[in-house]
């Protein structure tokens, strides 16, 4: 069966307070995610810390925030936030097509 792939956007915030992960480390453990997916990573977009406009825990004011650009199947995206639904370390997870 021959899937086609499409092209995603995604944007993770971090969530790397009191842990010894860098956000490097994180990050590389999403993209582990996407390739098992069967995602094909095009490129990766440190954006930096951002503090967010509505803050809704106030120990958590600010974080890390990351693109990446992939192309992978259409049930690709469900299942990246399934898999990242309980990784403490990616705070939010936005996914949008390309």
């Amino acid at each position: 069966m021959n899937q086609t792939n499409r092209n995603y956007r995604a944007t993770f915030i971090i969530d790397n307070r009191g842990k010894e992960d860098s956000v490097d480390a994180i990050i590389d453990e999403v993209k582990k995610e996407i390739t098992a997916l069967q995602g094909e990573i095009s490129n990766v977009e440190d954006l930096g810390k951002r503090d967010f406009i509505r803050v809704t825990d106030k120990k958590l004011t600010g974080a890390p925030y990351v693109q990446i650009s992939y192309s992978a199947p259409g049930a690709a995206p469900a299942q990246l936030k399934e898999r990242l639904r309980l990784n403490h370390n990616v705070y939010r997870t936005f996914i949008q097509s390309v």
